[in-house]
């Protein structure tokens, strides 16, 4: 059970062993957009937010999660990966989650939610102070997995949601936090000036951002020293046996840049599921094999992608990055020399945990962070995540992936394959 959380959390903690490849995964059964909705509708409140034909199913009780979207409400497919279990059966009472994942967390899915930084380390928010930094004393807060955000405003484009919450971290600091979410219906013209393409009219597509922003409503300043949070934004897919994540990052030396990826968080990867180029690298993401990889702030690109060629859909996740490196929390399960050299994009593949085991999901992940937020009373930060789903032609998607991610359609195909 602890590898099931670990790996729904994506989360630091290097795993001791690395788990046995479990082979390939089965194709995963794709679902409708409107039956998804139904059945979002039966057990929560749905924001709906629409133009044309595309659409977002936004839940307010999720923290107002991206639980799925698509590019045609009535016939198309549903991008999210949605646990209708965990759904179904609500939140429990407190002596009822004793013994189960739901004491730890909800595992509701979505493709994009709302977390909040470090996990491990000196200054999480997940561990009580001075406890061990294992499965048993591992928490998500309540903020960021039961309470609901309250809706501040809504058009048929848009919601925004607020929250209050307090939060302390492992040495003893708390941290009065107000939190904004804005999640926004993109049209064409949007997505073009985001990308910086043009996209032919033959193009199927829905394009969301979400605009999140985190400010200190305590009485003192979040410090080095004290611990800050960061903004995590992480998006739940359906994973495929052909399915790889593609990631872009700036070329140069070790010396100069630190390593290209980190790929150590549960063991290091295998070849089989990672292969790292000059300036590109290829991550499976058909829900195999645990493992999850991270790129630094020195190496960030701001961008990352994932394509499967049995669907013809690129997705293409963008955030928002400063100009300089302030530092990102650092997530490890451990007491840290430093604490702030976190990964600004993340990408998870699920998998059995150990030889034996069930997957949680499965799902694969893409995910981004904000900087750390260092914050006088009464200042705040702004992380901007943009997700774009894409199918078309296959000489359409080929260009726009050529130009945002730097590779087409049949590098794609052919990486991981030796």
């Amino acid at each position: 059970m602890a590898g099931w959380t670990l790996a729904l959390c994506a989360c630091s903690q290097q795993a001791e062993q690395e788990p046995k490849i479990t082979g390939e995964s089965e194709v995963m059964q794709q679902t409708h957009f409107a039956q998804d909705l139904a059945f979002l509708k039966q057990h929560t409140d749905i924001v709906e937010l629409r133009d044309g034909s595309s659409v977002v199913a936004v839940a307010p009780a999720y923290q107002g999660r991206v639980m799925t979207s698509s590019y045609d409400a009535v016939n198309g497919p549903s991008f999210g990966w949605i646990n209708r279990p965990v759904i179904e059966q609500g939140l429990l009472p407190d002596e009822e989650r004793k013994g189960t994942l739901q004491e730890h967390i909800y595992v509701f899915g979505g493709e994009e939610r709302f977390w909040l930084g470090p996990e491990g380390g000196q200054f999480s928010i997940f561990f009580k102070p001075g406890l061990e930094f294992d499965f048993d004393e591992w928490h998500t807060p309540a903020p960021i997995d039961t309470e609901a955000f309250a809706i501040a405003s809504q058009t048929e484009t848009e919601v925004v949601f607020e929250h209050e919450a307090e939060f302390q971290n492992w040495s003893g600091t708390v941290l009065q936090v107000g939190i904004t979410r804005t999640v926004r219906l993109l049209d064409r013209e949007a997505i073009e000036q985001r990308l910086g393409v043009a996209l032919e009219e033959g193009i199927e597509l829905v394009a969301y951002e979400t605009e999140n922003t985190i400010r200190n409503l305590g009485e003192v300043a979040w410090t080095k020293e004290t611990g800050m949070l960061s903004i995590w934004i992480l998006g739940m897919y359906p994973p495929a046996p052909h399915t790889k994540v593609v990631i872009p990052f700036k070329a140069g030396s070790v010396d100069e840049l630190g390593p290209q990826v980190n790929d150590t968080y549960f063991g290091k990867v295998p070849p089989e599921y990672l292969q790292v180029e000059d300036d590109l690298l290829f991550f499976k993401g058909d829900g195999t094999y645990r493992s999850k990889i991270g790129i630094s702030p020195q190496r960030s690109k701001g961008v990352a992608g994932s394509y499967d060629p049995d669907s013809g859909v690129l997705n293409i996740v963008t955030c928002s990055e400063p100009k300089e490196n302030p530092g990102y929390v650092n997530s490890m399960w451990e007491l840290q020399e430093d604490p702030f050299s976190g990964d600004v994009i993340n990408s998870y593949n699920d998998g059995p945990a150990e030889p034996g085991a069930d997957p949680l999901g499965p799902f694969y992940e893409l995910e981004t962070s904000s900087p750390a937020a260092d914050l006088e009373p009464g200042e705040s930060l702004t992380h901007t995540q943009t997700t774009i789903h894409l199918k078309g032609e296959a000489a359409a998607i080929d260009r726009i992936s050529s130009q945002i991610l730097g590779a087409g359609l049949d590098e794609i195909d052919s990486a991981l394959e030796k």
